[in-house]
């Protein structure tokens, strides 16, 4: 009887579905033709990351001068060694041990390489841990499994239910929109003048490198929060750094110190793609403007595009968005 019920209900609603499918096509390509990139965790634990908890002074040496005073914030440091109470954070850098958080480990997501020739259907990932609903529209339902965070999916078909789409990812699996950023490869825009190349979707969080016309990588990114938005438009690389010092917002509440920053690839002014070891919000907003990567993704981006950094400009990047937040 619940099968019965559900197939009126998709039948009721099959004018809005994009694109009929059966069952079989879906158990013929039940995940994208995706390949996996293996997290680097070599990089990921190159450095021992720790955030300073409170307003801290930087010392020259272990009960030295004071030479800096490190106000209170979002600021993180990375720690060359430790002697008794003290840690150093660089060349006569010296902070006091109980200022300090404990190690940060960095996120291990990676994105895919894409196929020659484009997939079979649009794929994406899940944002959230979420079991499927049977039906679009419905609450998520105890006979699907969890489809955890960063699971890889395919969109079968859409349908749309109160101004919000619903994607079909497997038989009887559906899941509301903002659960899910779609990897959406895009044709070169006038202006991209590289071979090598990234656009970065503001509305769904996806970068994805193309190789003259074809896209060849995808992957979450974070880029900025609504009050520090990322800006739109065709830019080129103009200064790439393997490992960098960041701050801004000095004298604000929302003051931030990032030591070590890898793989910078400053495009917009003082806006980079970059990697980063602070969070792993990844498919979500949460930066100052910048576009943010895994460290796995970062440094694979960055040895991509290097090539393209002996000329007066770096690799173009195109930063637009496929839709309009609600």
């Amino acid at each position: 009887m619940k099968r019965l019920l559900i197939g009126i209900m998709l039948m009721l609603i099959s004018s809005t579905i994009s694109a009929q499918i059966s069952d079989d096509q879906i158990y013929a390509y039940p995940e994208p033709g995706v390949t996996q990139l293996e997290a680097n965790y070599g990089l990921i634990g190159e450095y021992a990351y720790r955030r300073v908890l409170e307003a801290a002074e930087i010392y020259d040496a272990p009960n030295g001068t004071v030479i800096e005073m490190l106000d209170a914030g979002y600021n993180y440091v990375s720690v060359w060694q430790f002697q008794d109470d003290w840690a150093q954070i660089g060349t006569d850098r010296w902070m006091k041990t109980d200022k300090l958080s404990g190690v940060v480990y960095p996120s291990g997501f990676a994105g895919v390489l894409l196929p020659e020739g484009g997939l079979p259907y649009t794929a994406g990932w899940m944002l959230v841990n979420l079991r499927a609903s049977l039906t679009p529209g419905g609450a998520p339902a105890e006979e699907n499994p969890v489809l955890n965070r960063y699971t890889k999916v395919n969109i079968y078909s859409v349908v749309d239910i109160d101004g919000w789409r619903w994607y079909q990812v497997g038989v009887n699996q559906w899941i509301k929109q903002t659960n899910i950023a779609k990897i959406l490869p895009v044709a070169r825009p006038e202006g991209v003048t590289t071979n090598r190349w990234v656009s970065v979707d503001l509305y769904e969080q996806v970068l994805i490198a193309y190789e003259g016309d074809r896209a060849v990588y995808a992957t979450l990114v974070s880029s900025g929060m609504p009050q520090w938005s990322t800006n739109e438009g065709v830019f080129n690389i103009w200064l790439p750094l393997s490992r960098t010092e960041m701050s801004g917002a000095e004298g604000r509440d929302d003051f931030y110190y990032l030591e070590d920053v890898p793989w910078t690839m400053y495009f917009d002014g003082a806006i980079a793609l970059h990697g980063t070891y602070w969070h792993n919000s990844f498919g979500f907003r949460h930066s100052h403007g910048c576009v943010n990567l895994s460290i796995t993704d970062s440094n694979w981006i960055y040895e991509f595009l290097s090539p393209e950094w002996t000329g007066e400009s770096g690799a173009s990047v195109y930063v637009y968005s496929s839709g309009e937040y609600q």
